[in-house]
């Protein structure tokens, strides 16, 4: 009974709490853009997204939009709050003289975003790989349809994860790992970087206030999203061609140069920025909510709801 006053008195409790929450209203939010951004990334054509999405919903219905949603709903409360953590540590770890009242420097905070990317990927590799699985599960059907002894569909992330341990093992539950790493240590860098520096710009002195508006909380969040994915794009459609991958399907791909460069030469260097449109899109609104919820849910945690937001422009 006395658990969760107990848990959320202490820091880590409602860091825990608020990161969580973030993270559900990111997923919730964007998933559907998501979707159609690994639709996108897979084709073997470059479609637009708009035809893509036409397409599939016709066929499928708008519930395709949310198939695989359960495997990164399911893990972002433990994933968000171990990122916001290991980021509140390792961006002070970087800069011992700073005093505990003041906010980590800017140094501090990107080499903390590229240390929290690195270790996240650990948990975000096999989410990935099995949310990839489950949006794809409609391409890979039609792909199967001359083999349909060899198709698999499947039910949830639950039964993906069991069919690729049997038919990959263990190992192959952390297929696209290091790319992943690859691709999340300088992408955190640049995210929390660009979140701390933008709030700060757009609201003087918040960062060492707490006391931005609600619409700062927003745009610099979304910002921080579109830096993100920006600088490390090309890598995220590599990791989505080697994690799109299947047992039934004769191997393309033998790591990632050799991904980049049949990407490259099948389809030119623009297959690296194919579905960008959609992902820039995407993580505008998805890293605005999730910087804003949770930002908003951590305060009202610390006050017990007696904190205030501000809501007029800061600007």
């Amino acid at each position: 009974m006395d658990f969760w006053p107990e848990f959320l008195a202490n820091s880590w409790g409602r860091e825990f709490v608020a990161g969580g929450i973030g993270g559900m209203a990111g997923v919730v939010s964007g998933y559907p853009l998501d979707t159609l951004r690994v639709w996108q990334q897979s084709s073997p054509s470059g479609s637009s997204a708009f035809s893509i999405l036409r397409n599939v919903v016709s066929a499928q219905g708008p519930t395709a939009l949310y198939r695989g949603m359960a495997a990164p709903l399911a893990s972002v409360t433990f994933q968000n709050a171990m990122v916001f953590q290991i980021y509140a540590i390792l961006s002070r770890a970087f800069d011992s003289s700073l005093s505990p009242k003041d906010p980590p420097s800017y140094k501090g905070v990107a080499l903390g975003g590229f240390g929290t990317g690195a270790i996240q990927s650990l948990i975000l590799s096999p989410v990935e790989l099995i949310k990839i699985r489950l949006q794809l599960q409609t391409n890979d059907q039609s792909h199967a349809k001359s083999k349909p002894h060899k198709l698999q569909s499947h039910k949830g992330p639950v039964d993906v994860a069991k069919s690729i341990v049997k038919a990959e093992g263990l190992r192959g539950i952390y297929r696209g790992l290091t790319i992943t790493v690859l691709r999340d240590a300088p992408s955190h860098c640049f995210y929390f970087w660009t979140y701390e520096y933008m709030r700060e710009k757009l609201h003087p002195g918040c960062r060492s206030t707490g006391q931005e508006s609600l619409q700062t909380m927003l745009m610099a969040g979304g910002l921080a999203g579109v830096a993100s994915w920006v600088c490390c794009y090309p890598l995220d459609v590599v990791k989505t061609r080697l994690q799109a991958e299947t047992s039934y399907r004769p191997q393309k791909y033998y790591g990632i140069v050799d991904c980049f460069r049949k990407s490259v030469k099948e389809d030119g260097y623009g297959v690296l920025w194919r579905g960008l449109g959609t992902a820039v899109a995407r993580a505008f609104l998805v890293n605005g909510a999730i910087f804003a919820a949770y930002e908003v849910a951590l305060r009202c945690l610390i006050s017990n709801g007696s904190g205030t937001i501000q809501t007029e422009s800061a600007i």
